[in-house]
């Protein structure tokens, strides 16, 4: 057993490197930083037209638990700045080009996970964007769906706490219930994109080995850059004013690196099973 988990390791590390996955996460952390702006502006743009309320609260909040404080802030700034001048026309006439960048670091994931399955995009260029359009849709509704029940679940929370009172299991009930949604979520997002992304045939499935290794990772990846961050570095004496842009990009670096770490390992537990693809094929075997 040990021998077959040691040969995949190797096996793993050997795809890593013949797919330049760091170059390639390199690349997918600057189309990610030019497109999470946009993404943001179309997301917070919708979010004042649903009837969910302290929605972009909760959303901030998660971003200033997760990301560097620098990074946090950078965001967060941005994001404050976009609901305190709501405007209809990002709704429609700069909507076309703000999808287009906000697709940018989807589009470019889809490429990459191309790489991992060694196949050429055979899709229509127009089709591949439509598809980065409906990803952006579909996050968005997790997004959306993910956190209105963290706050339906904070209304719960409030209630029974005025009912019971303070409550210490209560509060770490309710806070395992957020993070199990903000899981749920992620665990959504890796396996739709291990899906829909590389233009190869395949069945749709929920739980993959790469999208639960993608979700521990990205989580302690995070945490412990986040840490390192934190008590280890300071971005702002390297970079000045520039720190908080820096962080954000090496957070991206993580997250990309992640994600196609994530498909490798689904890719070749593929190849290894009897009836898989082989590299370079996109179809499976009849």
């Amino acid at each position: 057993m040990f021998g077959s988990i040691k040969k995949f390791i190797l096996d793993l590390n050997n795809e890593v490197s013949d797919h330049n996955v760091y170059n390639g996460a390199a690349a997918l952390a600057f189309y990610l930083i030019l497109s999470i702006f946009p993404a943001a502006i179309v997301v917070l743009s919708a979010l004042p037209y649903l009837p969910i309320p302290h929605l972009s609260r909760a959303i901030l909040n998660l971003v200033s638990q997760v990301l560097p404080r620098q990074s946090a802030q950078l965001f967060t700034g941005v994001v404050n700045e976009v609901v305190s001048n709501r405007n209809g026309g990002l709704l429609s006439f700069g909507l076309i080009f703000t999808l287009w960048s906000a697709t940018s670091g989807i589009y470019a994931i889809m490429q990459q996970l191309n790489i991992t399955y060694e196949v050429k995009e055979g899709r229509p260029f127009w089709k591949v964007r439509g598809a980065s359009i409906i990803l952006l849709a579909i996050f968005f509704v997790l997004i959306v769906g993910g956190f209105s029940l963290i706050i339906g679940g904070g209304a719960i929370q409030g209630w029974a706490g005025d009912k019971i009172g303070p409550s210490k299991p209560l509060l770490i009930l309710f806070a395992a219930f957020r993070w199990a949604i903000v899981a749920l979520a992620l665990l959504s997002a890796f396996s739709i994109l291990y899906y829909f992304g590389p233009d190869v045939e395949q069945k749709f499935k929920f739980i993959t080995p790469g999208s639960v290794l993608g979700l521990i990772l990205l989580v302690l990846a995070s945490l412990g850059f986040r840490f390192y961050v934190s008590n280890f570095s300071n971005y702002n004496a390297t970079y000045g004013s520039l720190g908080a842009v820096i962080v954000l990009l090496m957070w991206f670096y993580i997250g990309g690196l992640v994600i196609l770490v994530g498909s490798e390992v689904n890719v070749l537990l593929e190849q290894r099973h009897a009836d898989g693809k082989r590299k370079g094929q996109k179809r499976e075997p009849r």
